[in-house]
C-alpha cells in the first residue's frame, strides 16, 4: 500500500484502485493536506491507463467524512479547502473519466457528503448518516450539495435536508436513490470490490462514453453555471460575522449567536 500521509492508495486488485480518506481522529475532515493530497492520488488515478474503477472511502469507524475542518474555517483558511481544478477537497469538481464508486459508512456529512455526490454512485453501511447541516453553523453546501442533491433525490426532501441541515439515515437515503445499496458494516469493502470489478471488466471505451453521455443526459443547468453561483454566494457570507461566528460556536461547542449580518 502506497502512504501518502492524509490519502491512502491502494492497487491491490487489477483494474481497481482503492482512495482511502485518513485523517480517522476527526472523521477524515478535510484540510489544506488533505486536499492537496486527495487532487493529487484522483489525479494519479485517472491518468493511469491500468485503473478503470475507483473506490472512494473513510479510515476509521467514525465516518467517511465530517466535511470541512471547521477549526480550518475558523482560522480564515476556508480558499485552502479547495483548488482551481478539484474545487473542494481537490475532489469535488475534477474532471473524471474513470467510474468513482464512493463506500460509505457513519457519518457522510457537509463536505463528506459533497465529496460523495462528486462520485458515480455510492453504496453505504447500514450506520452511515447523510446530512448537509452548514446552515447550523453559518455556511453553505456550495461546492455541489446545493444542486447535485436535489438532482439525486426528490426536491422535497433535499430542499429539507438542505434548510433544516437533517440527516437521513441509510435506509431512507437507499430508498430515495441517494445510494444504490446499503450492506452491512463488515461487507461494505467486498460489495465495493464486487462493483468495481464488474466495471473494470467491461470495455473501457464503452464504460468511458456511456458514462459520458448519461452525464449530459441527467444535467439541466451547467454544473459550471451552478458553481459559480455558489461560490459567488459563499464570498459574500465570508464577509459576514454570521460566518465566523458558526465555526467558533461550533469549535467552542456552544449554540450560535446569530445577528444575521
Amino acid at each position: 500500500m502506497q502512504k501518502i500521509d492524509s490519502v491512502l492508495l491502494d492497487r491491490t486488485e487489477e483494474g481497481v484502485a482503492i482512495v482511502t480518506l485518513n485523517r480517522p481522529s476527526v472523521c477524515n475532515a478535510v484540510n489544506a493536506e488533505l486536499t492537496r493530497q486527495l487532487e493529487e492520488v484522483a489525479t494519479q488515478v485517472e491518468m493511469d491507463k491500468t485503473i478503470r474503477a475507483a473506490i472512494l472511502c473513510g479510515a476509521g469507524s467514525k465516518g467517511f467524512s465530517a466535511g470541512a475542518d471547521l477549526r480550518e474555517v475558523a482560522a480564515g483558511n476556508v480558499a485552502q479547502l479547495s483548488t482551481s481544478t478539484g474545487g473542494f477537497a481537490g475532489f469535488a469538481r475534477l474532471p473524471k473519466n474513470k467510474v468513482w464508486i464512493a463506500a460509505v459508512h457513519g457519518a457522510v456529512m457537509a463536505g463528506g457528503l459533497e465529496i460523495m455526490l462528486a462520485c458515480d454512485f455510492a453504496i453505504a453501511s447500514e450506520d452511515a448518516l447523510f446530512a448537509l447541516p452548514e446552515v447550523k453553523w453559518g455556511l453553505i453546501a456550495s461546492e455541489g450539495g446545493l444542486y447535485r442533491l436535489p438532482r439525486a433525490i426528490p426536491q422535497a426532501l433535499a430542499m429539507e435536508m438542505i434548510v433544516t441541515g437533517a440527516s437521513i439515515q441509510a435506509n431512507r437515503a437507499m430508498q430515495c436513490g441517494l445510494v444504490n445499496r446499503v450492506v452491512p458494516a463488515e461487507q461494505l469493502k467486498d460489495e465495493a470490490l464486487a462493483i468495481a470489478r464488474k466495471v473494470s471488466g467491461n470495455a473501457p471505451l464503452a464504460v468511458l462514453h456511456s458514462k459520458a453521455l448519461a452525464q449530459q443526459a441527467a444535467s439541466s443547468l451547467p454544473e459550471d453555471t451552478l458553481h459559480q453561483l455558489g461560490r459567488d454566494v459563499l464570498a459574500r457570507l465570508q464577509n459576514t460575522e454570521d460566518f465566523r461566528e458558526g465555526p467558533r460556536a461550533f469549535i467552542e461547542r456552544r449554540a450560535p449567536a446569530w445577528k444575521g449580518q
